[in-house]
């Protein structure tokens, strides 16, 4: 997932800044849209930014890691919020805690270059595992918390793997506009249909086959 600046006067909230590492961001992303991640190195990326190679490397360990960053703070955040939930929350509403916490650092990156982002990974083989690796992560590391309030399996994975598809899927549509709505809204609404894709598989839902 894509890193955002922190701004430690927010409480730790994201913030999108200006600052070297935004126009990195801004930069590389541009690049790789117009020349393509592979072809895109980056000396390139720190001349588009108007600094040196070195103040790059002081940011990312490498390009991947400028569609990548922050991985770390983001799971952290959203297994809190799941963890935090109150009790009586079933696992999904836990889940969406969690989202909800999420939506708070991942929308305040700016749309375009979040869409851009998108557009890069999902013309990229290797970039595309990557990105569902790091899901598959954030899914293992939320189960583990649901486990923990007394969620038992299958449910705590099954509601965990929901939760991710759900982010992923909200992050495209807000990413690609969703009419301007912040990236909380677009996450509950998305929410909210896999809770009718999933009361609808069932037993006894739906028209009599008789």
């Amino acid at each position: 997932m894509m890193s955002v600046t922190v701004n430690s006067s927010m409480g730790g909230v994201g913030r999108w800044e200006p600052n070297s590492r935004g126009r990195l961001q801004a930069a590389a992303l541009t690049l790789f849209a117009e020349r393509g991640f592979d072809q895109t190195t980056t000396a390139e990326i720190a001349a588009r930014a108007g600094v040196t190679e070195r103040t790059f490397f002081r940011h990312f360990a490498d390009k991947r890691e400028v569609l990548f960053g922050g991985h770390e703070e983001l799971r952290h955040r959203i297994v809190a919020a799941v963890a935090e939930a109150p009790v009586p929350a079933g696992p999904l509403d836990a889940v969406m805690a969690g989202l909800e916490s999420a939506a708070g650092m991942l929308g305040q990156f700016p749309r375009e270059l979040s869409w851009r982002r998108q557009t890069v990974i999902a013309s990229n083989p290797e970039l595309r595992e990557r990105e569902l690796a790091k899901l598959a992560d954030y899914a293992a590391a939320v189960a583990a918390v649901l486990r923990d309030r007394g969620v038992k399996d299958p449910a705590a994975g099954l509601a965990a793997e929901v939760g991710m598809t759900v982010m992923r899927v909200a992050l495209e549509r807000w990413a690609g506009g969703a009419d301007g709505r912040p990236l909380v809204d677009v996450m509950h609404d998305c929410m909210s249909e896999m809770s009718a894709v999933t009361a609808a598989a069932r037993p006894g839902y739906g028209p009599s086959n008789s």
